[in-house]
């Protein structure tokens, strides 16, 4: 694999629960195994629980609670990174719900200066940074802005993650669709199988059918796990993804 300069992905999907996290998650620990100086980032999540933290820079180190989503938990806890959570997460709201709407359920305003500092500061930090997106590009983290906004801001290429089951044709090729549309650049989209089941006609047709049509390459396919503990995320094919980057 020929070394890689400083670059960054946005990772999205088609839609929410298709597996996002686990393949940040792999693709931070395949880089790290090979050695690379990486970050992860999720720019804004929804379903935060209180956990208790010490306060940066405080001369009690009284702990305090803050809100910490499963998603930010999984990929800390995958891939050991010792930024500050409040760069990894700059912003996280309790309910979980699309951004506009847990934060009006909040009675909070989502600053997005408090994402522009903490993906400069990420972007200093890494050689690669991942940043994870919330939901599908059309998913508003204000009511007149979107996520396909903050990829378009970020100027990063796509990952685009999708489900195998039937649907996923029409799924896919609508975010492939918008994303064009839209002028964001897409590096391709990854397979993640994120339960069991008889793998059908759909499954084994839908990737070659979604390049036909789109153009756009089929990256890698994750399996099902089992046993999905973040410490313990097999790394073989997320390798076999990096391999062609």
């Amino acid at each position: 694999m020929r070394r890689l300069s400083k670059t960054s992905f946005f990772i999205t999907g088609t839609d929410t629960g298709v597996g996002k996290t686990v393949v940040t998650a792999g693709l931070a620990r395949a880089w790290l195994a090979e050695g690379y100086n990486v970050g992860v980032m999720k720019p804004i999540a929804t379903g935060g629980k209180p956990y208790k933290c010490k306060m940066q820079n405080s001369v009690s180190r009284i702990p305090h609670s803050q809100l910490l989503s499963p998603d930010v938990k999984f990929l800390i806890k995958a891939t050991g990174l010792k930024d500050p959570i409040n760069l990894i997460n700059p912003i996280c709201l309790k309910q979980p719900l699309a951004p506009n709407l847990a934060a009006k359920l909040s009675r909070r305003k989502i600053n997005l200066n408090k994402i522009w500092s903490a993906y400069r500061e990420l972007k200093k930090r890494h050689e690669i940074l991942l940043v994870e997106g919330i939901g599908g590009l059309m998913v508003p983290i204000k009511d007149n802005y979107f996520v396909a906004d903050l990829v378009k801001e970020m100027d990063l290429p796509l990952i685009i993650v999708i489900r195998p089951s039937l649907g996923t044709i029409n799924h896919t090729l609508l975010t492939i669709q918008y994303a064009r549309a839209r002028g964001l650049k897409i590096k391709g989209f990854i397979v993640n199988y994120d339960r069991p089941g008889k793998i059908g006609l759909a499954e084994k047709l839908a990737p070659s059918a979604i390049q036909k049509i789109a153009g756009v390459p089929c990256l890698g396919v994750i399996p099902y796990f089992s046993r999905l503990k973040p410490d313990q995320l097999p790394v073989s094919y997320f390798r076999k993804i990096i391999a062609c980057f």
